[in-house]
């Protein structure tokens, strides 16, 4: 039975937060203060990812997914629960863990800046003891892959975001790692530098079989990559389960977009449950004219926004 590259497990991350206090006197005060509250990260978290998934870890800012990626990459240790990540403990083994992933995080690069980019590839091979025949067939499916050879000799400083992004998610996937962790790889790119690593993230998934846990907030990313979703709120799983079945569960749900003249476009969340979109388009009519109609399913983006209002009103 083939084990699982992530198991969580009723996974708990709280952190004490210090009760701060206004101005001068209350700065001193802090110093000496034992006011601390608990604020809980991660609450509860069960998760299980087979070997080579491309799973979303989806939510919003503050939403406890970066803490969930620090345990996995065993940079924090859970309050309670279980965490094995490729059979390990990560916070009790951080060498070996480390070996096993790779990570790509915002715009933080783990390439050298003033050294040409197959310098860095060099220090990587050494720095993981990677074998001169898996180097040189990892280089060559690059080349293959992303038509390498324009960058591989270009000092990082020189190269464009999408072009030190790029390389970047090829420097994580190098040492062939089990798992690769990717934040916002796409921020800040492009559409056509969007594509490329997005089809270059496919390749390197299916070549390779890696799992790949992509935290993003470019639905364009879900949409082109993930099979399966998994969203936190508040420290809470809210939903799990693959993209198609959660356009399903909204299904009655449709965008309809309306030509107001000079009003311009406007769009609307029609629930066709409870709302039929001719009365919705009627009473815009009477109220001024519709000039044009587009109707469309509702897109994953806005899927994600309604349940996160659905779990804001629970809360709530």
């Amino acid at each position: 039975m083939e084990q699982n590259a992530i198991v969580m497990k009723n996974v708990v991350k709280e952190f004490k937060v210090l009760n701060r206090h206004e101005g001068l006197k209350g700065s001193l005060k802090d110093l000496f203060s034992r006011d601390y509250k608990t604020v809980t990260a991660v609450d509860n978290i069960s998760i299980n990812i087979k070997p080579g998934e491309i799973v979303g870890y989806l939510g919003p800012n503050g939403a406890g997914k970066s803490t969930t990626i620090k345990m996995m990459t065993g940079v924090l240790e859970p309050t309670s629960g279980e965490i094995i990540v490729n059979g390990t403990v990560p916070y009790k083994n951080r060498t070996r863990n480390a070996e096993n992933i790779g990570v790509v995080f915002g715009q933080r690069s783990q390439l050298w800046w003033s050294l040409p980019l197959i310098e860095s590839f060099k220090l990587l091979k050494e720095i993981y003891l990677i074998p001169t025949t898996d180097y040189n067939r990892m280089i060559e499916f690059y080349r293959e892959l992303a038509d390498m050879d324009s960058l591989l000799h270009k000092p990082v400083r020189q190269m464009s975001l999408g072009q030190r992004t790029l390389s970047d998610i090829l420097a994580a996937f190098l040492h062939n790692p089990k798992i690769v962790f990717l934040d916002e790889p796409t921020i800040g790119l492009d559409v056509a530098m969007k594509a490329k690593i997005r089809e270059l993230i496919k390749g390197l998934n299916k070549e390779k079989n890696t799992t790949v846990i992509l935290t993003t907030h470019d639905m364009g990313d879900v949409d082109a990559l993930c099979q399966r979703i998994v969203i936190i709120d508040h420290g809470s799983m809210i939903y799990d389960n693959d993209i198609e079945h959660l356009k399903h569960y909204f299904g009655s749900y449709r965008m309809l977009h309306l030509n107001l003249g000079d009003a311009g476009w406007t769009q609307i969340l029609v629930d066709e449950s409870k709302t039929d979109v001719m009365s919705v388009i009627a009473d815009y009519q009477k109220k001024g004219g519709v000039k044009d109609i587009r109707l469309e399913d509702i897109s994953t983006e806005e899927v994600i926004k309604k349940i996160y209002e659905n779990a804001d009103a629970r809360s709530a």
